[in-house]
């Protein structure tokens, strides 16, 4: 995960390939499941499958208001 843009949300790589921008857990792990990963929303804060780059998954930008 790329840390948060300036305008809100998180850059989604796997294996180099930009799936999309993420503004929650949610919308994480419905790019995670369309690349056919099997990650469970539940815990993907803290799935080592996950590097999160810049901050964790707590921050995703001013547009999320977190």
């Amino acid at each position: 995960m790329s840390p948060p843009a300036p305008t809100g949300g998180r850059r989604v790589r796997v294996h180099g390939e930009s799936l999309g921008l993420a503004y929650n857990l949610d919308d994480l792990s419905e790019f995670l499941r369309r690349a056919g990963l099997d990650v469970d929303p539940l815990t993907i804060a803290v799935s080592p499958l996950i590097d999160w780059r810049g901050i964790g998954p707590e921050y995703w930008g001013p547009e999320t208001g977190r």
